[in-house]
């Protein structure tokens, strides 16, 4: 896919069962032009997840690995459906090489200023700054100083009150945990309540990202 056209929220699922992922996955597809999926490798079941996440809702949403940390999670992720990998820390030569042969995205973890203009020498299509609320959203504004403007994922510490200052500092796309959902709303199976918390996420990136 055009990386320009890559969503700007990044749904990060850690420790979901099966139902649950499909379920929120089900309410993300509904907005699949905003939302994207992250299946952590640390997640029981995460190859089953990714592959009926593909098979339910593939054709429209976007769906990928997180905490890919070496090759064998990239060719597993791969195999089962993943359009894009998504990592903790930086990627290796063999991570990239592999992806960019299947035409995954990729979307490497760094911090310093060394190291993202690294990651997207070796190939990043994304470059993941991660913890984001470590460095702050003013470190996003002074980036874009002697860099233009990048292809940048804020992760870490991302919710629904902080993540428009975020865009509006620089980064391009943002990558959000367990404060992207309520939990009650997953566990009681309430399709409107995450729908109507999705369509605030969705108002911000309209607003913000124009």
């Amino acid at each position: 896919m055009d990386i320009n056209n890559f969503p700007k929220i990044t749904a990060i699922l850690r420790g979901y069962s099966i139902d649950e992922a499909m379920f929120i996955m089900d309410s993300l597809n509904k907005y699949s032009d905003y939302f994207s999926v992250e299946v952590t490798t640390n997640s029981d079941n995460y190859l089953r997840i990714i592959q009926q996440g593909n098979l339910a809702f593939g054709d429209k949403l976007l769906i990928g690995a997180g905490t890919v940390l070496n090759l064998q999670h990239a060719k597993e992720s791969i195999d089962a459906g993943a359009k894009f990998l998504l990592g903790p820390e930086k990627f290796s030569d063999d991570i990239f090489d592999y992806a960019k042969n299947k035409n995954v995205i990729t979307v490497p973890a760094a911090m310093s200023s060394s190291e993202i203009s690294e990651m997207f020498s070796k190939g990043a299509d994304i470059v993941k700054v991660f913890p984001a609320n470590v460095v702050g959203i003013n470190y996003f504004k002074q980036l874009a100083g002697p860099y233009g403007k990048q292809n940048l994922m804020a992760v870490g510490g991302m919710n629904i009150e902080n993540i428009a200052s975020y865009f509006s500092a620089g980064a391009k796309y943002v990558g959000i945990g367990s404060a992207m959902f309520n939990k009650d709303d997953i566990k009681n199976r309430n399709s409107n309540l995450m729908l109507e918390r999705l369509e605030r996420y969705v108002s911000i990136i309209e607003e913000v990202c124009k």
